[in-house]
């Protein structure tokens, strides 16, 4: 009779405990099946082990395949291979790069031999570990700017993807030769062909489900979307001069890619104003999206972006802007209900005349929101209606959908105004008759600036409402709207010249930009521009870095925060879940990686941050002051390096 050996770990939450007390041999079955998905593993995280080698800033992690070995690439030009279970250095690579080392990969399907680097000297260089010596076996200086990140394909051993300042993606094949600038060199992207500021390419990434997809993000706000299949690589043969703030590129190919090739992803309320230039403000010339990933199952695209917040979209279907977008009234009688929410500024308009019943624990995190929302403590109440909605599954709830867009317009922070829009729209879809909502639509889209439909939504409420028309809250109301629109028409229209700047194509795909499917709130991302975000524990979390020396794990489906964690002294950038097990790879300003997994419960939380409110009301402070105005001398000569 065969029978399966007993397990010797029983109950342990330790990943590292476990790994080490089976064979070896039987490690992937461990790894795949139980130690990515238990719940309780991303409850008990924490501090495992520092990896100590480097002497500089690191930059980048990548796990290989098999997530046997981790890749770590530093300011000092090292690469180090660790053996990330007995926390042991394997391999020290002296590569030959003269600028700091700002991505590393491991080329897939090789047997972790492979190696692709790429750094702020412009240089890619590909390494074979199991030689007898360090030295490169293909380089490229193609680039003529900073190499930011390199992107491989799970199903393709011979190819990887380069990104760079100079605003090129170079795809790279190692069975085919290679001369830096010459007839073969593969610019598969050039954003400087089709935009009329210097264009800087910060991240890329390929979909492992569906590698003709590839990703990238740039110095603005749009995260692009391309299919490989439509575009060719090609060479550019090209010379670029830079002035100012533009650049001017002779002999250029026509790399603009096709109709139908590429599809643009943007926050809604930032495209929005990224097509008016008469309401940008100073911080935004710093945006950028920093980092992007694909979910494991191809269909979402996560983006972290600078000097704002992370969002996650769904590349599988459009979802357009939303600002206004009334629904049909049923056949009811207008007027007949009004709804309900909790006391605020608006309380003149709508009264109380349906409850809204829910069950006991639905009840108490209203009730708790509400008390929360009274004592101006909004991410409390947030956290709170938003738990609500989830235990009722979005269903009859417009009045959670309300409270929550109010607590989330008098907290303010960077979207949420326009998150309270969405809120409102989905109040209403639930009951159109629910007149506060409508009302608190018009309110929300005053303060985004969307004059013409706040104007017509509150027309519309009066029409659908008759008897709301003399109300003090409608009248006070309409006559800011009506001042807002007469100071508009005493602005100068300077949005003209920088939008009819665009080449047409690029100016379309903006106006053509997805929307988000959720946020993430809390962390800081302003002080570099290599800050990552991730997803963790089989993707029902989400994981990134921060300018406070912590990173966050968020609830993937709320967008709530799960916990935070102190993980480096200044500033976390890298954010790397091991590909099978519950274990995070960190690093950034501090020489350390850091490595953190599933502890006993009874182990006391040392790293663990109990106070979370602080910390997310600190970071979003900080998120408006000039990144500049706050950085410390040693972080910034570690950014501008």
């Amino acid at each position: 009779m065969n029978m399966k050996p007993k397990q010797p770990y029983g109950n342990t939450t330790n990943v590292t405990k476990i790994l080490t007390s089976r064979p070896y041999w039987d490690m992937e079955h461990v790894l795949r099946n139980r130690l990515r998905t238990a719940p309780q593993f991303v409850d008990n995280i924490e501090l495992e082990a520092e990896l100590r080698g480097h002497n500089g800033c690191v930059n980048c992690l990548q796990w290989s395949d098999n997530g046997h070995i981790l890749a770590s690439a530093s300011d000092d030009f090292h690469v180090m291979l660790w053996d990330p279970f007995r926390h042991k250095l394997l391999h020290d690579l002296m590569t030959p790069h003269e600028g700091n080392i700002f991505s590393v990969k491991f080329l897939p399907k090789r047997g972790n031999s492979l190696l692709v680097t790429g750094a702020g000297d412009s240089k890619t260089f590909v390494f074979d570990i199991n030689r007898q010596n360090d030295n490169p076996i293909r380089q490229c200086s193609c680039h003529l700017q900073r190499v930011k990140r390199l992107a491989t394909s799970p199903r393709n051993a011979h190819m990887f993807w380069s990104a760079a300042e100079d605003g090129l993606v170079l795809q790279h094949d190692l069975r085919q030769p290679h001369a830096c600038h010459g007839q073969d060199a593969n610019v598969l992207i050039d954003l400087r062909s089709y935009m009329s500021t210097v264009p800087e390419v910060k991240c890329i990434a390929i979909n492992p489900q569906r590698p003709e997809q590839l990703a990238i993000g740039a110095n603005d706000i749009y995260a692009r979307l391309y299919d490989r299949r439509m575009i060719s690589p090609g060479n550019p043969n090209r010379r670029t001069e830079v002035m100012g703030d533009t650049v001017s590129v002779t002999n250029l190919i026509d790399n603009i890619p096709k109709d139908g090739c590429v599809q643009y992803f943007c926050p809604g309320h930032l495209g929005s104003k990224y097509q008016a230039a008469s309401q940008l403000g100073e911080m935004y010339q710093y945006k950028a999206v920093t980092y992007l990933t694909f979910s494991p199952d191809g269909t979402e695209l996560l983006a972290n972006m600078g000097t704002e917040h992370i969002y996650l979209y769904d590349i599988t279907r459009s979802r357009n802007p939303l600002f206004l977008e009334l629904p049909k009234l049923p056949g009811a009688a207008e007027g007949s209900k009004s709804g309900a929410d909790c006391s605020g500024a608006d309380a003149s308009v709508g009264t109380e005349k349906t409850k809204h019943k829910f069950s006991p624990d639905v009840e108490q995190l209203k009730k708790e929101g509400n008390a929360s929302l009274e004592k101006e403590q909004f991410l409390q109440a947030i956290n709170k209606y938003t738990q609500a909605i989830q235990k009722v599954n979005g269903k009859d709830c417009a009045i959670l959908y309300l409270n929550r867009a109010t607590a989330l317009m008098k907290r303010n922070w960077y979207g949420d105004v326009y998150a309270a829009v969405r809120d409102c729209h989905t109040a209403l879809r639930l009951d159109p008759h629910y007149v506060k909502a409508h009302f608190r639509l018009a309110r929300a889209l005053l303060k985004l600036d969307k004059l013409k439909e706040a104007q017509i939504c509150l027309e519309e409420l009066v029409r659908r409402f008759p008897s709301y028309a003399k109300n003090p809250g409608v009248l006070m109301l309409e006559k800011d709207i009506g001042l807002e629109m007469d100071k508009a028409r005493h602005r100068s229209p300077c949005s003209r010249m920088q939008t009819e700047s665009y080449e047409q194509k690029e100016n379309y795909w903006r106006t053509m930009s997805i929307d988000y499917e959720q946020r993430y709130i809390g962390h800081c991302n302003t002080k570099t521009d290599i800050k990552e975000a991730n997803y963790l524990g089989d993707s029902n979390y989400i994981v990134a870095g921060s300018d406070d020396g912590n990173f966050f794990i968020w609830d993937r489906h709320s967008g709530i925060i799960h916990s935070v964690f102190q993980a480096d002294e200044l500033i976390v950038n890298c954010v790397q879940p091991h590909p099978y097990i519950c274990m995070l790879a960190t690093s950034g300003i501090d020489h350390e990686v850091r490595l953190w997994s599933p502890q006993s419960p009874e182990k006391p939380a040392v790293r663990r941050t109990t106070v979370v409110d602080s910390i997310v009301h600190d970071n979003q402070t900080h998120m408006q002051i000039d990144p500049f105005d706050s950085i410390a001398p040693d972080q910034a000569i570690c950014r501008a390096s």
